[in-house]
C-alpha cells in the first residue's frame, strides 16, 4: 500500500489497522473523475477493500466508467460523521485498473476471487456474487492515502 504518513494532521490520521477497520464497514465511496472538457464528476459507488486496494464494482455504461476509462486517474474519498467531533475518513488518490471482462459476466478471474466473495457478504449476505451482465471491476491501488479521526483531537 502507498505510504500513509501526512503533513498534517499526523495525531489524527488512522492507523493501519484502524484504516482497514474503517475502510472494511463504511459502504459508500464517493469517486471523482474528469470528464473529456476538464469538468469534475463526482458519483457514488459501493467498494470493497482488501488491505492494499479499493475495489470498485461500477455500471459499464455509466459516465464514471467512460471516463475512467479515458483518463484512470482517480480520486476516492470514504467518510462518516454528523459532529465536529465525529468526523473520520480516508481519501485515496491513484489510477486505476480494469480487471476482468466487463461487464462482468462471471468468468473466472482468480484476482477477483476474493474480492467478490467481500462485496456480496458485504452487501448481500450471501457468499456467492450475481453477476447481472452490467458491472464490471476496477482495482485503485493508491499512490497516496491520507485519513482523519477528529475523535482524536479529544485525547490532544
Amino acid at each position: 500500500m502507498a505510504d500513509t504518513a501526512q503533513r498534517r494532521g499526523r495525531k489524527i490520521m488512522m492507523t493501519a489497522e484502524e484504516l482497514d477497520g474503517f475502510l472494511a464497514d463504511e459502504r459508500t465511496c464517493r469517486v471523482a473523475t474528469v470528464s473529456a472538457d476538464g469538468t469534475p464528476h463526482l458519483s457514488p459507488l459501493w467498494f470493497v477493500w482488501d488491505g492494499a486496494s479499493l475495489w470498485l464494482y461500477s455500471i459499464t455504461r455509466s459516465k464514471r466508467w467512460a471516463e475512467l476509462r479515458r483518463d484512470p486517474r482517480v480520486a476516492v474519498v470514504v467518510d462518516t460523521g454528523h459532529e465536529y467531533d465525529e468526523l473520520r475518513g480516508v481519501e485515496l488518490t491513484g489510477t486505476v485498473e480494469f480487471v476482468g471482462e466487463a461487464p462482468r459476466t462471471g468468468e473466472p478471474v482468480r484476482e477477483l476471487t476474493g474480492v467478490e466473495r467481500l462485496f456480496a457478504a458485504k452487501y448481500f449476505g450471501i457468499d456467492e456474487l450475481p453477476h447481472d451482465g452490467r458491472h464490471a471491476w476496477m482495482r485503485l491501488t493508491p499512490d497516496v492515502v491520507r485519513s482523519w479521526d477528529f475523535r482524536k483531537l479529544a485525547g490532544l
